[in-house]
């Protein structure tokens, strides 16, 4: 079928972070149109005057999607992915959910919301926060080949959000895994759920909850990797990607036939 592959992007960032998985892991020479959109309020998109929802910004993800899809989410754009897919059965074909939240602990709740609070009190001390903890200077990986100038490109691109807009984004992050967990169990389009093995927010755990709520899902971690797969480890992303959908289409092609042939 080779339908369109559409990325949807983490709070506070833009279409640009998926360069690395379309140009290095060559996820754009697949044979199939790939979309990078920009989430409401981020990018090329008008900025969030007014908080927002989860459901709101689906419905602004669904007016930009072409017909039918295959769906990749990355954390903040995973959860509005699991939205689009739980309510557009017939458009959603698979579903890739990248480094995403799923029903947050108590903790892990309270972590985010101080993150918040420090994004409303110092903007710039946050995005900084964000760049360290997804390639902390500490760390043994040299983030998996992630140059010092991919990494500023990065922090560029937090620091130049419109600082209400982010804030509201960031609200819809902070709290909307606990809508996006109720609506898992309506999701039919087959979905994998990945995350890195050494990623603090977007646990391990989360990913198997994610993949135990959605009939049929299953998941990976990548060992070594945290949260930023798409920068950190794109070639391998790409390929479980490829490979995904591959399955997913083949699979389809195969229920479209038998029912052509018992009609």
């Amino acid at each position: 079928m080779n339908e369109p592959i559409v990325l949807l992007h983490g709070v506070g960032l833009d279409s640009s972070m998926w360069d690395r998985l379309l140009v290095n892991g060559a996820l754009g020479v697949t044979g199939r149109e790939v979309l990078a959109l920009d989430l409401p309020g981020h990018g090329g998109q008008p900025p969030l005057r007014r908080p927002t929802t989860l459901s709101e910004m689906a419905d602004d993800v669904a007016r930009r999607l072409p017909p039918k899809a295959h769906l990749i989410g990355f954390s903040l754009g995973a959860l509005v992915a699991q939205e689009l897919a739980a309510r557009m059965p017939e458009r959603v074909l698979s579903l890739v959910c990248v480094s995403s939240v799923c029903q947050r602990t108590e903790e892990e709740a309270a972590a985010v919301a101080r993150r918040l609070e420090t994004a409303r009190g110092d903007f710039a001390a946050s995005a900084e926060a964000a760049v360290e903890r997804w390639f902390p200077k500490s760390s043994s990986v040299s983030p998996h080949q992630v140059k010092p100038e991919q990494i500023e490109r990065i922090r560029n691109v937090l620091l130049a959000n419109d600082r209400e807009s982010y804030l509201h984004a960031y609200e819809v992050f902070a709290t909307g895994d606990r809508d996006a967990a109720k609506a898992l169990p309506l999701i039919t389009a087959p979905t994998l759920a990945i995350t890195g093995s050494d990623d603090p927010g977007s646990t391990p755990a989360m990913t198997l909850r994610l993949s135990q709520l959605v009939p049929g899902a299953s998941a990976l971690i990548v060992e070594g990797a945290r949260h930023m797969l798409p920068v950190e480890q794109p070639e391998q992303l790409a390929r479980l990607i490829t490979e995904f959908i591959d399955e997913a289409e083949w699979k389809a092609d195969a229920e479209r036939t038998r029912n052509a042939n018992t009609a």
